[in-house]
C-alpha cells in the first residue's frame, strides 16, 4: 500500500493517522538526492530527481501520470489499445477514483469508488431491480455478491446480469474519458486471467460512443462550464417532468453543486449535467458560484474552460459565446480508427472445433456443481434472445447438453453471411464466438468457487492461443 503524506504549512510529512495497526517501510528509502518540484495542477504533485540517476522498480508502478484537463485521455487509451498495452488507467477526480483494465490493449474490467457506479444502481436505472428489491438483498449480501444474489433468487436472468455488468463497465470507461479535471495514472501491473468479471469489451468502440458524448457535453458546457456549480430553483415546476428531472430538481436546495446533486440522485456527471441543462432550459434552476445564502468561496475563479483544451480534448475553434466548441483530437481519431492487425490466417473449421472444446470445457466445469442443465438453459435463452450478440452466424442455434454449437451449422451460417461480416469477415466471425465465450466464462464465474473459475480461465486462455488470441 502507497504511503500518505500531507503538506503541513510549508513540509512535506508522513500522515499519520490514527488506526494505523503496522509500521510500514519508508516510502521514500532509496531516494535520496536532491529534486525539482515541477508546476503541475493543484491535485498532482510531481518531483524530479536532478541529476537523474535512472533504474526501475518492480510492477506494480506508475509509469505516466498527468493532468486530466492538459491530456486526451481518449488519445491515451487510442494509444494503449493500438499498442496493445496490459494495466490500469486510474482516474482521480473531485467526484471520485475510477479505473479501467486493459489486457492486450481491449477493456477487460472497470473499478469505482463512486455510489452511481455501484452494480445495484445500474440495475435500478436500467429497469431491472426495484430499489426496494435492491435494499433488501443488500442487507442480507454485500454489494461485491449482489449480482449472484440476484440470480439465485430468480430476481435477474444470468444474461441480463452480463448486460447490466457490460453496461457498468462501459459507463465507466466514458466517465473516465470525459473527466477534464483531476489526475490520471497508468499503472503498469499484471492483469489476471481472472480479474472482476470475465467481460471483454472493445475499446476502440468504447472510445467511438464516448466521442458522441463528449459532442454532447460541450453542448452541456456552454450553460454549465463545470459541475462545481451550485443549483438554486428559479421557479415552481408546473410542467410533466422527467422522472431523472423530478429526482434532481427535488434535491435542489441551492446549497448542492451540480456534482452533488449527481452523487444524491445516483447519476452519473455525463447524466446529471444533462438534467440540469434541461432544467436551465425550462427555466426551472439557474446556477451560481456560491450556495444560497453562504459565505463560502466563489468558485469563478475556476476557469470555465480550460487553455488549449477541454474536456481532455484539444480545442479547434471558439464558438460565438466564447466557449470552445469541442473537436475531435485528431491524434485520437487515427488511432481508434485504423483498422485492427489482421488475425493469423486460420480455417474456419478450426476456429470452430476450439471455441467449442472451450464452450464444452465451460460446461463440463460447470456441471461438477450438478448446475449443468440450468447452465445450459439460461446460455440458450440468453443466445435467442441475441443479449450475446447480434451476428447472424448465430441466428437459429442452440448449445447442446455438453455445451457446444452444431459444428456444421456454424461453418455453413459463416459461409452464408460472410459478405456482411465486413473486410475481415473471419475476424467478425470470431469476435461473434468470443463474445459468446465471455458470456458463459461470467455465467460460470457467477456459480463457481474462486480456485476453480481461475482455473478454468487460464484453460481457456491456453485454449484460446491456438488461434492466435489472448
Amino acid at each position: 500500500m502507497s504511503q500518505r503524506f500531507r503538506i503541513d504549512g510549508t513540509q512535506l510529512v508522513p500522515d499519520e493517522r490514527q488506526g494505523t495497526q503496522q509500521p510500514q517501510p519508508p516510502a521514500l528509502a532509496g531516494r535520496t538526492g536532491s529534486y525539482v518540484l515541477q508546476p503541475t495542477s493543484p491535485d498532482l504533485l510531481v518531483f524530479s530527481r536532478t541529476p537523474a540517476e535512472g533504474g526501475s522498480l518492480p510492477t506494480p508502478r506508475v509509469v505516466l501520470s498527468g493532468d486530466a484537463s492538459g491530456f486526451p485521455l481518449s488519445d491515451l487509451i487510442a494509444f494503449l489499445s493500438q499498442a496493445r498495452w496490459s494495466g490500469v488507467v486510474r482516474v482521480q477526480a473531485p467526484g471520485g477514483e475510477r479505473s479501467v483494465i486493459l489486457r492486450e490493449g481491449e477493456v477487460r474490467g472497470a473499478t469505482s469508488d463512486v455510489a452511481a457506479d455501484r452494480l445495484g444502481e445500474v440495475l435500478v436505472r436500467l429497469g431491472y431491480l426495484e430499489r426496494t428489491q435492491l435494499e433488501t438483498v443488500l442487507r442480507e449480501h454485500p454489494p461485491s455478491k449482489i449480482g449472484r444474489a440476484l440470480v439465485e433468487r430468480g430476481l435477474l436472468q444470468a444474461h441480463d446480469l452480463f448486460k447490466c455488468v457490460t453496461h457498468q463497465v462501459s459507463e465507466i470507461f466514458h466517465a473516465i474519458v470525459l473527466c477534464r479535471e483531476g489526475s490520471f495514472f497508468l499503472v503498469d501491473q499484471p492483469v489476471e486471467d481472472k480479474l472482476g468479471h470475465n467481460i471483454q469489451l472493445s475499446t476502440q468502440s468504447l472510445l467511438m460512443d464516448s466521442i458522441r458524448k463528449i459532442d454532447e457535453l460541450a453542448h452541456f458546457r456552454k450553460r454549465i462550464p463545470h459541475s462545481r456549480l451550485y443549483v438554486l430553483r428559479k421557479g415552481m415546476a408546473n410542467a410533466r417532468l422527467e422522472p431523472d428531472e423530478d429526482k434532481v430538481l427535488a434535491l435542489v436546495d441551492g446549497r448542492r453543486t451540480v456534482l452533488d446533486l449527481g452523487q444524491g440522485a445516483r447519476l452519473s456527471e455525463f447524466d446529471v449535467t444533462k438534467v440540469v441543462y434541461g432544467l436551465l432550459e425550462g427555466g426551472f434552476v439557474q446556477l451560481s458560484d456560491k450556495p444560497l445564502g453562504g459565505s463560502m468561496q466563489s468558485l469563478s475563479g475556476i476557469p470555465a474552460v480550460r487553455p488549449k483544451a477541454f474536456m481532455g480534448i484539444p480545442v479547434v475553434r471558439p464558438s460565438s459565446t466564447g466557449i470552445p466548441t469541442v473537436r475531435h483530437s485528431q491524434s485520437g481519431l487515427r488511432a481508434i480508427t485504423q483498422p485492427p492487425q489482421p488475425a493469423p490466417v486460420v480455417d474456419v473449421r478450426e476456429v470452430v472445433h476450439v471455441f467449442n472444446r472451450i464452450f464444452r470445457e465451460i460446461a463440463a466445469e460447470v456441471s461438477k456443481q450438478g448446475l449443468a442443465r440450468e447452465f445450459i438453459a439460461s446460455a440458450n435463452a440468453a443466445l435467442s434472445g441475441q443479449a450475446l450478440s447480434s451476428s447472424p452466424v448465430l441466428a437459429g442455434l442452440a448449445f447442446a447438453p455438453d455445451g457446444s454449437l452444431p459444428d456444421a451449422k456454424l461453418v455453413s451460417a459463416y459461409e452464408q453471411y460472410r459478405g456482411s461480416l465486413g473486410s475481415e469477415p473471419l475476424a467478425s466471425f470470431r469476435q461473434a464466438l468470443s463474445d459468446v465465450m465471455f458470456f458463459l466464462l461470467f455465467q460460470a464465474g457467477e456459480l463457481l468457487e474462486s480456485r476453480a473459475d481461475e482455473d478454468l480461465a487460464r484453460r481457456v486462455k491456453d485454449m484460446l492461443a491456438s488461434l492466435g488470441g489472448s
